[in-house]
């Protein structure tokens, strides 16, 4: 769909709304395209109004919204009201030319769940809360019985915050293989094996450069998280060694959890698992994805649904506190009865926090490059309507949520939780709640000051072998951070 600007440039905001309506259409700036809209904002006075115009298969439609700029604190403020018009113009328009409400209604940003925390911050009550998504943004009953036990989860975490805490968070971008799904910077070790020693060494060096700048500025770690990528593709001598020198050099005895992603079963062993535990990691991941093995060979996994429950008894065995699962609606080959029997498996193995995710369709995956059949829509909908009620009626409550672009039928990515299984740093990182540093190749960054509601980023080489030869990178980063700090 060609897109027309005028009076503003918020690209994402439009997308977002663009695919929440037509899933197949995509934003296209040059040449011609016969679906086209034109959204045009305009301030006049202490009010933005937008008009979006939409040609869609020969038929037009036109949307407009007005939002009053009248008690904007800062110009954050103005352009978050302004692209609120912009959003709801276009959701108007596309909503009369299609007859259709997506579930999340006019909310297009990754994190709905900040709205309604902003909203109940500012002393509304959950009642007018919840009347605000239903009536202002149009979000369905279930998104708006997801969205506000996550803006309350993500208020806990924030009152519990000290100025001085930051989260740590250490990239291991090595994978047994690459799934078909996946877009994020990750080698597979059959053909980066070599790669794997050289890059500890270097990771080892920013761990004692990066500790020692955090003890500099007088910061605390809050919450370890190591990801990737699969950390348990490291041996278990290689894990040990990382685990202890992070230990060493970084306080972590006040941190309210360690994670570690031991993301792949194929990558668990009990050797390893008892290099965690001595270690202090007391929250450990195992992402199946599916338990069904007609899914896991489609998204090139190289284990078994028994592999899975192999992992699992393991996993049980060493005694970890805290157990997550992540698992995926909408991957190739599945069907709302298979994934029906994956979730009620994973419910029944005790672990106390699982995560629903919703395939996005990722630009670098392999099932974007091929063109895989993936379920419909309505399939991904019935996998993620069955979800919601058999993880509550199992004694789980949501309590962090995301969106991506690109992701099937506009829905989201869920945590759930048992009481006392609350993953922190979930909530800390999609809430920006705070600072948190990033070690490794593909690294972000994110430096949060609430006092001034400002956001920096810095981000690592992203490829192990440039991370490996350019330390000049991770020096420069450093010293914006050290300067971000000095400002606070």
């Amino acid at each position: 769909m060609k897109l027309f600007f005028e009076g503003h440039d918020y690209r994402y905001a439009v997308e977002q709304s663009l695919l929440a309506f037509f899933p197949d259409e995509r934003p296209v700036y040059e040449g011609e395209d016969p679906n086209a809209a034109r959204v045009a904002l305009s301030v006049e006075g202490t009010a933005a109004a937008a008009v979006t115009e939409l040609t869609v298969d020969g038929r037009t439609s036109r949307g407009e919204a007005r939002t009053a700029l009248t008690g904007a604190e800062d110009d954050y403020e103005r352009e978050r009201l302004k692209q609120r018009a912009v959003k709801l113009s276009f959701f108007e328009a596309a909503r009369t030319l299609t007859g259709a409400t997506p579930a999340w209604g006019a909310l297009t940003g990754i994190r709905p769940a900040k709205l309604a925390a902003g909203l109940l911050e500012e002393g509304k009550s959950e009642a007018e809360a919840d009347a605000i998504l239903r009536d202002t943004y149009f979000v369905s009953d279930s998104r708006r019985k997801l969205c506000l036990p996550c803006a309350k989860a993500g208020l806990e975490a924030k009152a519990g915050l000290a100025e001085n805490e930051i989260s740590l968070y250490v990239g291991i971008p090595f994978c047994p293989t690459r799934c078909a799904y996946c877009s994020f910077v990750s080698n597979s070790v059959e053909k980066s094996f070599h790669l794997v020693e050289p890059y500890l060494q270097a990771l080892l060096a920013e761990v004692d450069s990066a500790a020692d700048m955090v003890k500099e500025l007088g910061l605390r770690v809050r919450s370890f998280y190591m990801g990737g990528g699969t950390p348990t593709t490291l041996t278990a001598e290689q894990m040990d060694r990382l685990l202890d020198r992070l230990n060493g050099r970084f306080d972590l005895a006040n941190a309210v959890e360690r994670t570690v992603e031991a993301g792949r079963p194929d990558t668990i062993t009990a050797e390893k698992l008892a290099v965690l535990r001595r270690n202090g990691v007391d929250r450990i991941s195992v992402n199946p994805q599916s338990m069904d093995d007609r899914v896991l060979s489609a998204i090139g996994r190289r284990h078994s649904g028994d592999d899975i429950r192999e992992a699992m008894e393991q996993v049980r065995r060493a005694g970890f506190p805290h157990v997550n699962m992540d698992l995926i609606a909408g991957l190739p080959e599945d069907t709302p009865e298979s994934f029906r029997r994956t979730l009620d498996e994973v419910i029944a193995f005790g672990t106390d926090n699982i995560t629903i995710h919703t395939l996005s369709l990722k630009k670098g995956s392999r099932i974007t490059l091929e063109g895989t059949r993936i379920p419909t829509v309505e399939e991904v909908s019935a996998m993620l309507d069955y979800a919601a009620p058999a993880l509550e009626e199992a004694g789980f409550a949501p309590y962090y949520l995301y969106r991506q672009k690109y992701m099937s039928g506009s829905f989201e990515n869920v945590g759930w939780c048992r009481p006392g299984g609350t993953g922190w740093y979930n909530i800390y990182i999609m809430e920006e709640l705070h600072t948190i540093l990033s070690l490794g190749a593909g690294g972000s960054t994110k430096m949060v000051d609430p006092a001034r509601n400002h956001i920096e980023r810095v981000f690592n080489l992203k490829y192990p072998q440039e991370y490996i030869q350019r330390p000049e990178k991770i020096a420069a980063n450093q010293a914006a951070f050290r300067a971000f700090y000095s400002q606070m």
